[in-house]
């Protein structure tokens, strides 16, 4: 098979082992910045996925709350195959603090009440949330957090 220009297309799916956070990219921008693009995953590719008003919500939740833990975060965008998500971060690759902080953000996701902006003045469609299946999601992912640097099936 040859080469993609997306690096995900040149990760055998059937290889991997979720969940994990893994580097997915590093670009330096022309001016010198870094960006650094980390594939976290929840769901094992083609067994599992997450649903959509679950992935809806914890996008929002996971994308306001990671900022007061970072004034790197950029975006955190769900993957449309539904088993994780891309969080870009500015800066060089650091899988320790990435880890770190998606253990905070899940962890912060467990205590909240509502999901942010789940309206529709701030969101395109704010009758898609499942609070309750972002938080199963949180917990699932946070169960499995030794193994979160473990992307391959040994």
């Amino acid at each position: 098979m040859s080469t993609m220009n997306v690096e995900s297309f040149n990760l055998d799916h059937r290889d991997v082992d979720a969940p994990y956070i893994r580097v997915a990219d590093v670009k330096t921008l022309p001016k010198g910045d870094v960006l650094t693009k980390y594939d976290v995953r929840f769901c094992q590719p083609n067994v599992e996925h997450l649903e959509m008003p679950t992935i809806h919500s914890v996008e929002h939740t996971f994308a306001e709350l990671s900022r007061n833990h970072s004034n790197d975060v950029i975006d955190f965008s769900p993957m449309g195959c539904q088993t994780g998500f891309y969080l870009l971060m500015a800066g060089e690759p650091d899988e320790e603090a990435i880890r770190e902080l998606v253990a905070q953000t899940l962890t912060d996701l467990l205590g909240v009440d509502e999901v942010p902006a789940a309206n529709v003045v701030q969101c395109g469609w704010g009758a898609s949330h499942d609070l309750e299946g972002a938080k199963k999601a949180a917990r699932a992912m946070l169960d499995q957090r030794d193994s979160w640097s473990q992307v391959m099936k040994a």
